[in-house]
C-alpha cells in the first residue's frame, strides 16, 4: 500500500480536478475521470452508469456546481490499485442558467478510485448532506 505522501496528494489532485471540471461545465474533463462504469449514491438514489450518460446528466440536469470547498480530507488505500477519500464540501449549487442565485450545501462526500488501464479513475461516489445534531464523536 502506498506509504508516501505522493499518492494521496496526487487522489486529492485528480478529486479537486473532477470539482472543477464540473463548476466549469466541462464534461469532458470530467468523465476523462471516470470509469465505467461507475457508481454514486446520494439523497436521489443510487445510480450505476457510463460515461455517456454522465455527459447527458452533465450537460441537461437541473442544477450545476458553482463553488466548492474542501475539508477534513481522509484518505486510504486498502490497496496499491484502490484509494477512497473521506471529506466535508462546502459546494455552491445553481439552477441551469441561473447562477447568481447559487446556495450554499455542506455535505460528507467519499470517492473510490481505482488504479486501471494506467490511471486513476473514479469508480464510486457518495454524498450525505451535513446533519450536525449527529455529529460524531472525534479522536483525541
Amino acid at each position: 500500500m502506498p506509504t508516501t505522501t505522493a499518492p494521496r496528494q496526487a487522489l486529492i489532485d485528480l478529486e479537486t480536478r473532477f470539482w472543477q471540471a464540473m463548476v466549469d461545465e466541462n464534461v469532458s474533463a470530467a468523465t476523462e475521470l471516470l470509469a465505467e462504469p461507475a457508481l454514486m449514491v446520494s439523497s436521489h438514489g443510487a445510480l450505476k452508469f457510463d460515461r455517456a450518460m454522465y455527459g447527458k446528466m452533465a450537460k441537461e440536469g437541473p442544477m450545476v456546481v458553482t463553488a466548492f470547498e474542501f475539508s477534513d480530507m481522509q484518505v486510504e488505500f486498502p490497496t496499491d490499485a484502490m484509494g477512497i477519500l473521506t471529506y466535508r464540501v462546502k459546494q455552491g449549487v445553481a439552477p441551469r442558467g441561473d447562477k447568481a442565485h447559487s446556495t450554499e450545501q455542506v455535505m460528507h462526500d467519499s470517492s473510490t478510485w481505482i488504479h486501471a488501464d494506467g490511471r486513476w479513475q473514479c469508480v464510486m461516489h457518495t454524498e450525505t448532506p451535513v446533519d450536525d445534531s449527529m455529529k460524531l464523536p472525534t479522536k483525541h
